[in-house]
């Protein structure tokens, strides 16, 4: 069995226009114990993603103000993302080859999830334990 974006997406994930306060996001993302958000324009579409690092190295390292700052002024533009059809290999070696820890799943323009690295390594995880079971019921004396 070959495990799909669609098989391992979060449907929980937060989506906010750009023009949010960083302040107002930070406490949803608090809230909701999410290390990121989805910035989407007025259709839904996204258009960027925020992550705690963005707050990191664009807020707090120089020392700006959150409340004076919005989505648009943080968001990371280029978006990387998978189709729902697209397997678990795939999927690591992207985030590995882009350097990112979380992705989001899209159909027809729309973010129907998003895969992070915790999601991978749990999948990950239980998917072997099924490969070492299935080998190990076929090397069991009969």
């Amino acid at each position: 069995m070959v495990l799909t974006a669609k098989d391992i997406l979060e449907k929980e994930f937060t989506t906010l226009p750009a023009t949010t306060s960083a302040l107002e996001a930070a406490k949803l993302m608090k809230s909701h114990h999410h290390g990121f958000v989805v910035v989407v324009d007025q259709t839904g579409n996204p258009v960027g993603v925020v992550t705690e690092w963005d707050y990191m190295s664009k807020v707090v390292g120089e020392g700006r103000d959150a409340a004076s700052l919005n989505l648009g002024d943080l968001m990371s533009r280029e978006i990387v993302w998978v189709k729902p059809d697209v397997d678990m290999d795939a999927i690591a070696q992207i985030m590995s080859d882009k350097g990112v820890r979380r992705l989001l799943v899209i159909k027809e323009g729309r973010v129907i999830g998003v895969i992070t690295a915790r999601t991978v390594l749990t999948h990950l995880r239980e998917y072997i334990d099924r490969i070492c079971s299935q080998i190990a019921r076929l090397q069991a004396p009969i």
